[in-house]
């Protein structure tokens, strides 16, 4: 499946316009979100072929934006990578536990962010 349309989720501002920067450099449309619940909720109405999702957000974190986004029927395949500064192997089993397809750990460069997209395509 060619990846056309991807969610960015974070509650950094830097960080949202880094990840955006990069996927825009590739051709690809790039929808954005601030908050788990805001994540999910795009991620229902855009219907993106990828989703790069932090974790530490307040209110709904990425985790439990990625449980709703893999149990709802409508979002279940779109699969989710989740980009964050919780790198322990605890974190990223959790992250696999909860749905997640891949994990970059921050700070990232923009080959992290590619490789990512093409294991997707």
């Amino acid at each position: 499946m060619p990846i056309q349309k991807v969610l960015v989720v974070d509650d950094s501002p830097t960080e949202l316009a880094n990840i955006r920067s990069i996927l825009n450099d590739t051709g690809l449309e790039v929808v954005s979100a601030t908050s788990g619940e805001e994540a999910v909720n795009k991620a229902r109405a855009e219907h993106p072929d990828l989703i790069f999702m932090d974790i530490v957000m307040p209110g709904m974190d990425g985790f439990a934006a990625c449980r709703e986004i893999s149990h709802d029927s409508t979002t279940k395949n779109i699969p989710v990578v989740f980009v964050s500064v919780k790198n322990q192997k605890a974190d990223r089993l959790w992250a696999q536990m909860q749905g997640g397809r891949g994990f970059i750990s921050k700070p990232f460069v923009a080959d992290d962010i590619i490789e990512q997209l093409k294991a997707f395509q």
